[in-house]
């Protein structure tokens, strides 16, 4: 646990980065530390390893004052990853990943191994290990910098905006491999975001800051759209705040689905079945989805590649009610496509199928809000 009691720090010019700063960070979950320029998010998190000393208040690593610890000691106890990785340029990536362990006297052969151990569980092949940082696109380095950070197995995990160099979509498959490395690992991390989407996706909780350094609401991503503390989080959270909250309801016990006619790529146009409306769903040999066909604009004998329409998106079962309203809106048919984990096919659901299990999860979540406001007895606390 990373606890901050009433930290300030306050520069010899006068100026205040961070006010009075009072949050605690839980074992083995993700806080993010999110706000505009100039709110202290930086400076707070470099303030937990002793980069930018304290004026004023208290840090303690799970009881301990890190005033008490020695630097070194106190950094051999914290990973730490930063944007574009930091990595050594002339060293290879498996020397990269080994070179804290070496430094501490691990052997040669033990450290290497490890770090090859490393390197495939944040999604590298064993052939990049011989790479320089140089030959790596921006997502590898950064998963470089994320094992090299793992590398001596510390309690601690600090993170400076380690995705934001990366174009959107292998920021997006950082987030959710970083998600599933988190899983398994359960390290205590601080996160440093400017991205609201990001700090929603990975914190467990998050805490915005203001301009100056002070706190203006800690909470559960869920809390913090359903219930922004004042007009400055509001806005900063965004208008958009209510689609963002869908991503925290999921479609279990909420959807029920219906089996979807299909098609084939080659399939007679005399073999396809009768279906309500215009719009047939195409799967491939293992039953998974590929497009929409509309049977009424069918030029040949048999179903073309050129006849699909591929601009869908399909769901997994169990995913966010809001990825599921996105696959309905991007269907031509305005029904979502639902899969299992593998892609297969489970069956489909009209928009406002989609949009009935979002009242139901809405009016679930205020009768559970309701609920955690009162007593045992019924009496509001």
């Amino acid at each position: 646990m990373i606890t901050f009691d009433k930290v300030s720090k306050v520069y010899p010019d006068g100026t205040v980065a961070v006010d009075n700063l009072t949050i605690t960070a839980p074992n083995g979950k993700i806080t993010t530390l999110v706000g505009p320029s100039g709110c202290g998010k930086t400076t707070s998190m470099r303030m937990i390893n002793r980069l930018i000393e304290p004026s004023s208040g208290t840090i303690e690593l799970d009881g301990v004052d890190t005033q008490t610890l020695d630097r070194v000691t106190l950094r051999r106890r914290i990973g730490y990853v930063i944007q574009n990785a930091g990595l050594f340029p002339h060293r290879t990536v498996v020397d990269n990943v080994a070179a804290l362990p070496r430094l501490l006297g691990g052997s040669k052969k033990e450290t290497r191994s490890a770090a090859m151990g490393l390197l495939e569980r944040v999604g590298l092949d064993a052939k990049f290990a011989g790479r320089y940082p140089w030959q790596l696109s921006g997502g590898q380095q950064q998963r470089v910098g994320v094992a090299r950070a793992l590398a001596t197995d510390p309690p601690f995990l600090l993170m400076d905006e380690p995705f934001s160099a990366v174009d959107p979509i292998v920021r997006s498959q950082l987030q959710d491999e970083f998600l599933r490395l988190q899983a398994d690992i359960s390290k205590t991390i601080v996160m440093v975001t400017h991205d609201i989407d990001e700090a929603l996706k990975l914190g467990d909780q998050v805490a915005v800051l203001r301009e100056g350094g002070t706190l203006a609401q800690i909470a559960t991503p869920a809390d913090l759209l359903a219930a922004p503390s004042d007009a400055f989080v509001a806005d900063f959270v965004g208008s958009a705040r209510g689609y963002r909250a869908l991503g925290f309801h999921n479609s279990d016990d909420l959807l029920t689905l219906t089996d979807e006619p299909t098609i084939t790529v080659g399939q007679s146009v005399s073999t396809i079945p009768p279906v309500q409306g215009r719009w047939i769903l195409v799967v491939d040999a293992g039953n998974a989805p590929i497009g929409w066909v509309d049977t009424a604009a069918v030029r040949g004998d048999t179903v073309q590649d050129g006849d699909v329409n591929l601009c869908a998106t399909s769901a997994h079962r169990g995913d966010p009610l809001r990825d599921l309203l996105n696959s309905a809106l991007s269907s031509p048919s305005g029904r979502c496509v639902v899969t299992d984990e593998s892609g297969v096919l489970l069956g489909t659901a009209t928009d406002h199928d989609v949009i009935d299990a979002i009242r139901r999860a809405k009016d679930a979540r205020s009768g559970g809000q309701e609920r955690s406001d009162r007593g045992i007895d019924g009496v509001t606390a």
